[in-house]
């Protein structure tokens, strides 16, 4: 047997990832994984396992070992060098809070009753609505 496998030395079969569109205007997406011994194999695999139960516009056949995966120290420079929260939608969650507080703070009871004469408690406006 020859092996075709790096990852699993010995072993004649290869793991490939499929990845399906059903529609022209939708994004692909990963079904499952299979083990195949070549692309033209595996692909054959893929439309019997999956074309037959859903409908496909397009079929891609990846073999895993072709895909690239970040290592860990690579994974550290995805992280923000600044704090910019204002740019995610989360970072805006606050706003509301801090908007109540603020109204809260500025129309207390005095100011409300001193927009209808009532500064001192008193109705200085007559029956229609004159200064008596």
């Amino acid at each position: 047997m020859v092996s075709v496998d790096k990852e699993h030395p010995g072993n004649f079969y290869e793991i490939f990832e499929v990845f399906s569109k059903r529609t022209h205007k939708s994004d692909f997406q990963h079904q499952f994984n299979l083990l195949a011994p070549n692309h033209e194999m595996a692909f054959i695999m893929a439309q019997e396992n999956f074309m037959r139960r859903e409908p496909v516009v397009d079929l891609w056949i990846v073999k895993r070992s072709d895909i690239r995966m970040m290592k860990p120290e690579e994974r550290d420079s995805l992280a923000r060098l600044d704090n910019k929260d204002y740019r995610t939608t989360k970072g805006y969650g606050y706003l509301k809070k801090k908007w109540r507080h603020y109204e809260q703070q500025i129309l207390d009871e005095k100011e409300i009753m001193s927009w209808g004469g009532y500064a001192d408690g008193k109705n200085h406006l007559g029956a229609r609505g004159k200064q008596q």
